[in-house]
C-alpha cells in the first residue's frame, strides 16, 4: 500500500503540468459542481456531531501519512486490514446526519423552479388563525406559560400526532392558552396544527443534536429545532422561564421575536396570494388575457 500511493504520488507530479491540456466547458461545469457540493457538505457537517467525526478523521489521516513517511510497517499493516471496515463505521455513525440530508435534499423543489408553468396556491390558514396564534403566544409570554406549536404546511405530521391526544378542534386563542395552562391534562408536549384547526395535544417531537444550539435553551427549544429539522413545518416557542417567543424553522432558530416579528413568520407559509395578483396559467399571462 505505502509503495502505491508513493509511487501515485510521484506519477501524478511528473504529468502534472498545464501545457497542452485542453479544458472543455463540461470540465468547468464539473469543477464548479464539486466545489459547490463540498462547500455545501462541510457547511452542512459542521452543525452536526459529524463535523467532530470529520476532525478526528483527519487526526487520523495524519498519522497514516507519518506512518508512510517513517516507514511504520506495523501501522500500516493495521490500515489496510482495518480500511474497509472504517468505511462501514463512518456510514453507520453518520446516519442519522444522512438521512436528515437527503430529506433536506428531497424536500427542495428543484423541477418546479425550472418549469415554466405556476402552481396553484391554496392558503394554509386564515388571517383569523394567524391572529389568534399570534395573540395566544404573547398571552402567554406574559404570564411565562410554556408553550410548544407546530404548524403543519406539506409534510404530514400524523407519526407525531399520533404520540398525543386528539383535540380536533377550531383554533382559537382562547383554546390554546386554556390547553397550555399549567397543571392541566393537556399542557406538557407539543400541539400540531393543520389548517385551521388543532388536530393534537401532548406530542412527544424529536429532539434536536445540533452543538451550536445555546446551552440556557431547555428541551422545549430543542425539540422546536429537531422537529424542523426533520419536516417543513413551523413551530412557535414560548418559554417558561422568560416568556419570549422564538420561531423554529428549517433548521433555524429565530429568538426572542415581538408580534410584528412573529406575524411575518406566519405570512411567510400562510401561502396566501394578493387579492390584486391574479391566477396566471403561465407565467406573462394572465387567465383573462388574451
Amino acid at each position: 500500500m505505502k509503495d502505491q500511493i508513493i509511487t501515485y504520488l510521484k506519477e501524478y507530479g511528473s504529468n502534472l503540468s498545464f501545457q497542452g491540456i485542453n479544458f472543455r466547458w463540461q470540465d468547468i461545469v464539473e469543477i464548479l459542481i464539486i466545489s459547490f457540493l463540498v462547500y455545501h457538505i462541510m457547511l452542512w457537517m459542521k452543525s452536526t456531531k459529524g463535523w467532530f467525526l470529520m476532525k478526528g478523521i483527519g487526526i487520523i489521516l495524519i498519522f497514516i501519512l507519518l506512518a508512510i513517511v517513517f516507514n511504520m510497517n506495523t501501522i500500516l499493516w493495521i490500515v489496510e486490514n482495518v480500511l474497509s471496515l472504517a468505511v462501514i463505521a463512518v456510514v453507520v455513525v453518520l446516519q442519522p446526519e444522512l438521512r436528515r440530508a437527503l430529506e433536506e435534499l428531497g424536500r427542495k423543489n428543484l423541477i418546479s423552479s425550472l418549469v415554466f408553468f405556476e402552481k396553484t396556491t391554496t392558503e394554509r390558514f386564515s388571517d383569523k388563525t394567524l391572529n389568534d396564534l399570534v395573540k395566544a403566544s404573547f398571552e402567554m409570554g406574559k404570564v411565562k406559560t410554556g408553550a410548544l406549536m407546530v404548524i403543519e404546511q406539506n409534510v404530514s405530521l400524523t407519526e407525531y400526532e399520533r404520540t398525543g391526544i386528539e383535540v380536533d378542534g377550531v383554533l382559537t386563542s382562547q383554546l390554546l392558552i386554556n390547553i397550555f395552562e399549567h397543571n392541566t391534562p393537556l399542557h406538557d408536549g407539543a400541539v400540531i396544527i393543520r389548517g385551521n384547526r388543532v388536530v393534537s395535544a401532548t406530542c412527544y417531537l424529536p429532539l434536536s443534536d445540533n452543538m451550536q444550539i445555546s446551552k440556557e435553551l431547555g428541551t422545549r427549544h430543542r425539540a422546536g429545532m429537531g422537529i424542523s429539522e426533520v419536516t417543513d413545518s413551523l413551530t412557535i416557542i414560548v418559554s417558561e422561564e422568560t416568556g419570549h417567543v422564538s420561531v423554529a424553522y428549517e433548521g433555524n432558530l429565530y429568538r426572542n421575536l415581538d408580534a410584528n416579528g412573529l406575524r411575518e413568520k406566519l405570512q411567510m407559509i400562510q401561502n396566501k396570494e394578493p387579492e390584486e395578483k391574479k391566477h396566471r396559467l403561465w407565467k406573462g399571462w394572465a387567465k383573462d388575457e388574451k
